[in-house]
């Protein structure tokens, strides 16, 4: 049992750890100084989480190993050097929270052990996970999928390709770019969902452990909510008595997520991704199932005209622009992405025929 225990708190102080090294890395390169004020309360808050483990492996009796920099984190550091920080870290503070403080001591003198490593704010302004909003990935994941195919149409056709190898060309990049959606997007929920399944499972093992710090850090949230210390130690107490109920306390004001969901399914939202795909890639393709020559070709860009006017009116719910700017900008991106694929594809047949 105690080796047991070993082993999970070693691996806690591995991820404390390179969290604080990496965060400090972030801050030596962050442009912004706000944000990398941010990032380096955030490391030290992390090196204040490692401290934490580090207390309970000597209590254990356990050998600490030194600390050392990971693959991962030195990966990381590289590609935040050569990319921006953001390329690494899009989910970490936003800047209109980075002055709050990333690792706050509460009022009883305490440091805080229980706010999240990827996304630290103050309390009362904790990251809430953002799954998205549907609309909006409705439109772009159709969006993806008209453009790169009315791409690939009218490239094929550019290459004086037959009816056949423009239909078959196409029908291909909508069931390959509907897969890669799909499969991106089953990928994107699984590793979302581990992750905080394992911040969910250091914070219960921080609760079982030091339950006393538990019950300050939940005191913590509600007086930030406006109730008194009295009112705030009342409640933290009574939740307390309920291992489950604390941890779900914790978990939804810390990484604002729910407990029992985790980001929902991650089989529907890959199905959605390839629906939504390809209902925008078969709007080029459809008229070469029924239309032959020039006839298909001007189907083809009759059919997507079409559906950049359905996908700009869409944006335009979320971006708050009119529906004229939103589908003349679909419009323009969409005619110059196609026509730079018809001009290359025009080339290669040329080429290609000799």
């Amino acid at each position: 049992m105690a080796g047991r225990r070993t082993r999970r708190y070693l691996l806690n102080l591995r991820i404390e750890r390179d969290n604080a090294a990496l965060y400090a890395r972030l801050a030596e390169l962050a442009d912004d100084a706000r944000l990398a004020r941010a990032y380096r309360r955030i490391a030290e808050g992390e090196r204040a989480n490692a401290a934490f483990w580090e207390s309970r492996l000597h209590e254990l009796g356990a050998v600490v190993p030194p600390p050392r920099a990971r693959l991962r984190v030195r990966a990381l550091g590289r590609l935040a050097q050569a990319f921006g920080t953001e390329f690494v870290m899009p989910t970490v503070v936003r800047l209109e929270h980075a002055d709050h403080g990333a690792t706050p001591v509460d009022r009883s003198g305490h440091r805080d052990h229980f706010l999240p490593a990827p996304a630290r704010t103050a309390r009362g302004h904790s990251h809430r996970a953002q799954s998205g909003n549907t609309l909006r990935a409705a439109v772009l994941g159709a969006n993806d999928g008209l453009v790169s195919n009315a791409s690939l149409v009218m490239g094929m056709a550019g290459a004086a390709a037959s009816d056949r190898a423009v239909l078959l060309a196409g029908l291909a990049g909508l069931v390959a770019g509907a897969c890669s959606m799909a499969l991106g997007e089953w990928l994107s929920v699984n590793s979302s969902r581990e992750f905080y399944q394992a911040q969910i499972t250091e914070r219960a093992e921080r609760l079982a452990v030091a339950p006393e710090d538990g019950v300050r850090h939940i005191a913590g949230i509600y007086r930030d909510k406006g109730l008194g210390r009295a009112e705030a130690e009342h409640l933290a107490e009574h939740l307390a008595e309920t291992p489950r109920a604390a941890l779900d306390a914790v978990v939804r004001e810390d990484l604002g997520v729910d407990p029992a969901e985790l980001g929902g399914s991650a089989w529907s939202a890959a199905a959605s991704s390839f629906c939504l795909f390809a209902f925008g890639a078969a709007f080029p393709v459809a008229p070469y199932l029924f239309l032959h020559g020039h006839g298909a070709l001007f189907g083809s860009m009759a059919a997507a005209a079409v559906g950049l006017a359905v996908i700009g009116t869409g944006t335009s719910l979320f971006t708050g622009r009119g529906v004229l700017f939103s589908v003349a900008r679909q419009f323009g991106i969409t005619v110059a992405a196609a026509a730079v694929t018809y001009g290359v594809g025009h080339l290669l047949g040329a080429a290609v025929a000799g």
